[in-house]
């Protein structure tokens, strides 16, 4: 860090377990002063709009009951650098039109928390920029709180494989992968192949993300049945899965810095 003073941190999660998680991440950075953290965000307006509050850094979770992340920053009278927290990485691009400093994915890491107080130290120093004073800020909090407020988009829990006449459901939870071979599409369940009638791509903009995530241009993984993770020479990564024949699948050069980041490694 490049200022010396202390840098004095509030904490706003609604989950007491998340909450005392970052407490004790914190603890190992002595820059850092937490002076207050609150789990109820709109108990934490009041708090943070006292005129003795000073507040250098706010962490921020962003999905939260009645209060999101972004409505409470559109309460406050004078806005802190924010760093936010979210189980959601969707919510990511959102939270740096805020101006926000960084976003940690949950479970956070120390390494991202020493990558934002890295970059933390080196805005510090600069003049805040006058967010308040940015005539569209209020805008764009007001529609980033809308957006949350929506119904969060639903996912299919099966698919349907075809096999001649005859139709069998899939449970999502228990497929492994899909790949594409000679111009077919598998959904992969218990080392078994299962013919869907979609595309890779057609799979990948149709499942939940947070399940499962493209490593291959003809490889779709169940994140949830990832195994091992093995990096070779030049590069190469390789997935060992859970399955009974712990199925290794390749990932693709420039799916690894997302496989990774979606990991927390």
């Amino acid at each position: 860090m490049t200022d010396a003073s202390p840098i004095r941190a509030y904490l706003v999660d609604d989950e007491p377990l998340a909450l005392e998680r970052l407490q004790r991440l914190l603890a190992q950075f002595p820059q850092i002063q937490i002076i207050g953290s609150a789990t109820d965000p709109a108990e934490s307006v009041g708090t943070l709009n006292s005129p003795d509050a000073a507040i250098d850094v706010l962490f921020l979770d962003i999905q939260m009951p009645d209060i999101n992340g972004f409505e409470l920053l559109s309460r406050l009278a004078v806005q802190p650098f924010v760093i936010f927290t979210t189980a959601y990485d969707q919510h990511a691009l959102r939270a740096f039109e805020t101006n926000a400093i960084d976003y940690l994915l949950k479970p956070i890491e120390p390494e991202q928390l020493e990558r934002a107080l890295k970059k933390l130290g080196r805005l510090r120093p600069i003049a805040k920029p006058e967010w308040q004073q940015n005539p569209a800020l209020p805008e764009l909090l007001k529609e980033l709180t809308a957006s949350l407020r929506e119904p969060l988009p639903s996912y299919p829990m099966r698919i349907a494989s075809r096999v001649g006449e005859r139709i069998s459901f899939l449970a999502l939870e228990d497929v492994s992968h899909f790949i594409a071979q000679d111009k077919l599409t598998f959904a992969v369940a218990s080392g078994k192949k299962h013919a869907v009638d979609q595309t890779i791509s057609d799979l990948e903009h149709r499942l939940d993300p947070g399940r499962f995530l493209r490593i291959h241009r003809s490889a779709l993984v169940n994140v949830e049945w990832i195994h091992e993770v093995n990096s070779w020479f030049v590069g190469k990564v390789i997935l060992t899965l859970k399955d009974p024949q712990h199925t290794q699948l390749t990932v693709a050069r420039d799916r690894v810095r997302m496989l990774k980041d979606r990991l927390g490694i």
